[in-house]
């Protein structure tokens, strides 16, 4: 410990502490918790690329959204709407996550923006959402999505 007044001594102690406290938390996310957010991550680039085929893939057969205007569509309007790219993502990536884990179902909920156009019109939005997920058979399978428009 430096020398000095017990102030000095307590800065150090201090910033020891902090970096015992920053140098714990760096260790990141389970492996489960990683493996869920990527699975999150690709069914984004899916929305964002058209890519129906993918998002099939990330979604179960009975798959449900309620969009930010209270209306629920299944897998195939989902599916239909994304490879038809309307509307078109420019940017679709989601943020400030929070992920619960109970076994093989985990819950995120965080912050969905996106940028694009809509019948021929730019826009852009940001939605706070909850999406249930699945794990079957080791792969994480989103069941439900539910979105709010923020402000």
């Amino acid at each position: 410990m430096p020398r000095g007044d017990g102030i000095t001594g307590r800065r150090w102690l201090l910033a020891v502490l902090l970096g015992i406290a920053a140098t714990a938390g760096a260790v990141g996310p389970n492996p489960a918790t990683r493996q869920l957010l990527k699975a999150e991550a690709d069914a984004c680039r899916a929305f964002e690329a058209g890519n129906a085929d993918a998002l099939r893939r990330a979604l179960t057969a009975d798959f449900t959204l309620v969009d930010s205007h209270g209306s629920v569509t299944n897998l195939a309007q989902n599916l239909a709407e994304v490879a038809a790219r309307e509307p078109f993502y420019e940017e679709f990536r989601n943020h400030d996550q929070q992920v619960r884990l109970y076994g093989d179902i985990a819950l995120i909920v965080g912050i969905t923006s996106v940028r694009g156009r809509a019948g021929g019109e730019p826009f852009a939005a940001s939605f706070r959402y909850t999406d249930t997920w699945i794990r079957r058979d080791g792969k994480w399978l989103l069941a439900a999505s539910h979105a709010s428009r923020l402000p």
